[in-house]
């Protein structure tokens, strides 16, 4: 690559991603500074990732999602449908009984 180029950089997580880590830290009903707390980071650097002002390193993203429960992990493109029809289930267990009643559910189906 010249010189002259830069590679683009983040410019934060995917907004999904930023409000899945606020959302499910508020429902455990913690604080920025207690999340910190629990990952080893002052509230101000929880509040910059949650607002994308700064993108966490690897290591720090893969301990606050460990922390509150999560895994990341890398989902070839061609399931990602398929892993979100799951994820979508899991979160609605009422409606993916009402599509096991009624037959097949569509990997495409709206998630609102």
């Amino acid at each position: 690559m010249p010189s002259h180029i830069k590679p683009a950089k983040p410019h934060g997580l995917p907004e999904a991603m930023r409000e899945e880590l606020r959302a499910t830290r508020q429902e455990r009903g913690w604080s920025q500074a207690e999340l910190g707390r629990r990952v080893g980071l002052p509230q101000m650097h929880i509040s910059a990732i949650e607002s994308g002002k700064i993108v966490p390193r690897f290591d720090t993203l893969l301990e606050l999602v460990r922390v509150l429960g999560f895994d990341l992990l890398m989902v070839p493109r061609s399931l990602v449908p398929v892993t979100q029809a799951l994820i979508r289930d899991h979160r609605n267990p009422e409606e993916a009984s009402r599509y096991a009643d009624e037959g097949e559910r569509p990997l495409y189906a709206d998630e609102s």
